[in-house]
């Protein structure tokens, strides 16, 4: 029950702890192979770090209630740039423009999985994430987590988007 997990922001200090997450989250599905995991978190520790500090990426932290030192699960917003572009909404048509920002890093570590801290984070960084991102915010979602960014209110697409009004 996620009720038994607790979210924090991240800092700088767990910058390594993200780049394992994203090294994992690749490995895990099966798309990156066990001799790159070291160095897609060492690649993954610079530019976190990296874009931390300029205030482009922020993630939060999922953790056992019982034992917050230990973490296990993890998820990242990504802030870009973007064109202003078109946006469909219950029918009607808008222009979005603004910062975009893009989930990135959603993993929870195998032991924690199905107690619902993935669906605790994602609902972590869509709070926090929606005044920050005007443009909008999309996500590349695996097979696996499709079905709780739909019940999150992701539309699917070329890609996984969340309107304004969702």
């Amino acid at each position: 029950m996620s009720s038994e997990y607790v979210v924090r922001e991240a800092t700088l200090g767990d910058v390594d702890v993200l780049a394992h997450h994203r090294a994992a989250m690749f490995h895990d599905m099966g798309k990156l192979p066990e001799v790159l995991v070291a160095a897609m978190a060492d690649a993954s520790s610079l530019f976190i770090a990296r874009a931390m500090s300029d205030g482009e990426y922020h993630a939060w932290l999922a953790s056992p209630a019982e034992d917050p030192g230990t973490i296990v699960a993890g998820a990242g917003l990504q802030l870009r740039a973007a064109m202003p572009t078109i946006r469909m909404d219950h029918g009607s048509t808008t222009i979005a423009h603004g910062a975009q920002g893009i989930i990135v890093n959603v993993y929870t570590e195998p032991a924690h999985r199905r107690h619902g801290v993935a669906r605790l984070l994602m609902e972590h960084v869509i709070r926090h994430g929606r005044p920050k991102c005007p443009g909008g915010i999309v996500l590349h979602a695996s097979d696996e987590g499709r079905p709780l960014y739909e019940s999150l209110g992701f539309i699917p697409t070329n890609e996984m988007r969340l309107t304004a009004r969702s």
